[in-house]
């Protein structure tokens, strides 16, 4: 079983430059675990301190806010698109 998760420009160097990464996971935190094995240190700009998502970073399973589902315990089934979306500020 896979999904996909889209990584932003800002953390491509941590994945060598890609732009899409083949994960598997039961879990949107599953696969936030599975992201860190693979890429050391880009959990820590995904979640802060306490594992929470970042408030300036959205993510995405498909198309749909996971703060709006069930957060990190989201379920991820095999075609998922997880998409990471960092916040823009500014005016």
């Amino acid at each position: 079983m896979s999904a996909t998760v889209r990584i932003p420009t800002p953390l491509r160097k941590l994945t060598n430059n890609e732009e899409i990464v083949e994960v598997s996971g039961t879990t949107v935190e599953a696969v936030m675990t599975e992201l860190q094995s693979r890429y050391p240190g880009i959990k820590e700009r995904l979640l802060d301190e306490s594992g929470a998502v970042r408030r300036f970073v959205n993510v995405y399973v498909n198309e749909e806010d996971i703060r709006f589902l069930q957060n990190q315990q989201t379920p991820i089934k095999s075609g998922d698109e997880i998409s990471i979306i960092p916040a823009i500020a500014g005016g």
